[in-house]
């Protein structure tokens, strides 16, 4: 643990989102996982890093120049010591991720896959990267000259520019910048010369080809360096009430562009005058995170990396499999009244909830069907079915969420798109964020309207349920239904507080209900009862229901937990939270469930969620937690957290040391990931 927070009862936040980096950093490192893997791991680090950058590094330094200290909000850690603490953090991972990444190409090199610069280009690659430059990079280039007295134009947010010295032969020295297009692939692949694949990077690329960009200017030598910028992505609202909503949305997105620079990252062999140059007019402060990295950023990229046909370099496909005795071939509105269903992506098709939408887009006895959106794929059969559910005269109600962080403007072209074509939209409820995954449809069986619909844990994303685990819930209870009626409801009336007999909400009652449910567990300790809590999420951080969950450890309650990402508990803190075990899982997939368990006296009440155990998730946000009626599901969620609690080969330990150690024991090797994929399959073959 932090020196900063060993005498606090918290983990701080941003810290341990930084700790959570390091496992991903892990498995780039690890040479169990396949080496395309082990880049693309390397890529989803540096995307991790930009991101946390603009959002949580940007929240902080508004705290510190608000003249702040934010210890409550930092767990006793002043904004400025964060600020620091935070910068010396990343430039170590960043140093560790570049040995990887070395690491990596040497291994590739054994494999007969050559990652060149621009000093190691062959005579007859020569010709291919000229034509190639001329043909697809030269039109699209954005260069910059700059020059002493005009002021430097708005970088592009997390691009990455080369920034050009040239010495000319008059003795003074000519800057440019030259943008590394996001529209550009990164990675160009060289015809293959005696069975070896090569590739170059656009950057070293473009280097080779400097002359024939600068050919104009008359120079004595030239140097190219990496640089990038992150700016600060909280959105600033407009104030206009003539505007609309998704129009105050937009231009903020745009207005991005010009956000407070929070990250500056160089390449340390850069020369200073270059440096001194580029930081004067771009204005970088010391108060900034000033990064020296290496030849290359944007290693988000990475997470691209092309397969070049080497399947034996890529983890195994898996086929996504059926849901037990829920035929996509058959009527699921016909299979859902007769019992409940549960879908686990990626090891489920995604299919049967798009297989949902158009048997309701077409069934001429619906009526209705209400959904929450909260990101969507970029070509979506969602949204086409729910277009195609309106121009067959269905009342289609879709509740958008447009402050989606970073999918803004998706998902506005999407809202534009829906509300051409006559889809009621709904934009959430002020000040707050609607989160929750669900979807109720109305079908009109003789004289009644019967309820059909589904919840989630995660979005109806048909790209990231290939690659994230979530739960969805296909049900036709009528008293879980109603209840989520009701949140729509609410959407309309928001004014209106409405009270559900099943299911959680936020911001209302998450809180009150996980800590009754909590409260029952102490009382069945203290009265000799079994109990016990079981809870599987992506975040806690949440002090009020991290102070709930250490009095039940105090009582004696045995608590186990499954957490990805930020940890701000401490956990196995005698006379704090001895009973409290926490592990996180980093592998092939995204680990995105949210299940939470309760002894109950050995009669469990277990609920699936869209909500994590943070502030924003109970207070600032419409969730829903949603009970499992079904005694079948029920014991089949148990079962896969319990798959996970037992894996030994990607379960980290999470305490306060905070070293990512990996669980390991003399017990049969489980890995979570590929264990649930068998289970399902087994169950497929049962009878």
């Amino acid at each position: 643990m932090n020196k900063k927070t060993s005498n606090f009862s918290y983990i701080n936040r941003e810290l341990s989102w930084l700790q959570f980096n390091a496992r991903v950093l892990q498995e780039a490192s690890d040479e169990n996982v396949p080496l395309i893997e082990r880049l693309r791991f390397l890529g989803i680090f540096s995307n991790n890093l930009d991101e946390f950058f603009k959002v949580r590094y940007a929240t902080v330094k508004r705290i510190d120049e608000a003249g702040k200290e934010g210890k409550s909000h930092l767990a006793g850690i002043k904004a400025s010591e964060l600020l620091e603490i935070i910068t010396q953090t990343v430039i170590k991972q960043q140093a560790e991720s570049l040995k990887i990444l070395s690491n990596i190409q040497q291994k590739l090199k054994a494999e007969n896959i050559f990652i060149i610069n621009e000093k190691q280009i062959t005579k007859s690659q020569k010709n291919f990267i000229k034509n190639y430059f001329i043909q697809h990079v030269s039109p699209a280039l954005v260069t910059i000259i700059l020059n002493e007295d005009a002021a430097i134009p708005n970088l592009k947010d997390s691009a990455a520019y080369l920034a050009i010295n040239m010495s000319l032969e008059n003795g003074e020295h000519q800057y440019a910048l030259i943008e590394i297009s996001k529209n550009m692939d990164r990675f160009v692949e060289l015809p293959e010369e005696n069975g070896k694949q090569s590739i170059i990077i656009l950057d070293d690329l473009l280097r080779f080809c400097l002359d024939d960009i600068f050919n104009i200017f008359e120079y004595n030598s030239i140097t190219a360096h990496m640089i990038k910028i992150t700016r600060d992505a909280e959105l600033d609202l407009e104030s206009d009430l003539s505007k609309s909503f998704m129009e105050k949305i937009s231009n903020s997105v745009k207005d991005r562009q010009d956000g407070q620079p929070v990250r500056f990252v160089y390449d340390k062999s850069i020369d200073k005058h270059t440096l001194d140059f580029l930081m004067d007019k771009m204005s970088i402060e010391s108060s900034d995170s000033i990064i020296p990295g290496g030849r290359y950023h944007n290693r988000r990229d990475y997470m691209n990396f092309p397969s070049l046909g080497r399947t034996d370099l890529l983890y195994d496909k898996i086929t996504a499999l059926p849901v037990k005795n829920l035929g996509l071939e058959n009527s699921i509105f016909k299979a859902i009244s007769k019992k409940d269903y549960l879908q686990y992506t990626p090891y489920h098709t995604f299919a049967y909830i798009v297989k949902f939408l158009r048997e309701a887009a077409l069934d001429p006895q619906v009526k209705s069907i209400k959904i929450t959106i909260y990101r969507l794929a970029q070509i979506s059969h969602v949204a086409s079915s729910l277009i195609n559910a309106a121009i067959n005269g269905k009342k289609v109600t879709v509740s958008m969420e447009i402050q989606a962080r970073f999918d803004e403007q998706a998902n506005i072209e999407y809202a534009e798109q829906m509300q051409r074509e006559g889809i009621q939209l709904i934009f959430g409820v002020q000040g707050l964020k609607v989160h929750s995954k669900m979807c109720v449809i109305e079908r009109e069986e003789g004289p009644k309207l019967v309820r059909y619909g589904f919840i989630s844990t995660g979005n109806f994303n048909e790209s990231t349920a290939k690659i994230y685990t979530d739960y969805t819930l296909f049900t036709a209870n009528q008293k879980i239904l109603k209840d989520v009626n009701k949140v729509f409801n609410f959407f309309s009336v928001n004014y209106k507080m409405y009270r559900y007999k099943h299911i959680i909400t936020s911001p209302h009652y998450t809180q009150n209900a996980f800590f009754s449910l909590i409260n029952k567990e102490i009382k069945n300790k203290k009265e000799g009862k079994p109990a016990y809590i079981r809870l599987k999420m992506n975040s806690i951080s949440s002090y009020k229901m991290i102070d709930k969950l250490y009095e039940a450890s105090n009582a004696g309650v045995k608590i186990q937990m499954i957490v990805r990402g930020i940890c701000c508990l401490i956990s196995g803190v005698k006379g704090m939270s001895e009973n409290i075990e926490v592990v996180s899982i980093i592998d092939k997939f995204l680990e995105h469930t949210r299940l939470y368990v309760f002894c109950n006296n050995n009669d469990e009440k277990v609920y699936i969620s869209s909500a994590d155990w943070m502030t924003r998730n109970i207070d600032n946000r419409v969730e829903v937690s949603c009970p499992i009626y079904d005694e079948s599901i029920k014991e089949e969620l148990i079962d896969t957290f319990n798959i996970c609690w037992n894996d030994n080969v990607k379960s980290r330990i999470i305490d306060a040391k905070q070293k990512n150690i990996y669980k390991r024991n003399d017990k049969e090797k489980v890995r979570a990931q590929f264990a649930t994929y068998d289970y399902y399959k087994n169950k497929l073959n049962e009878c």
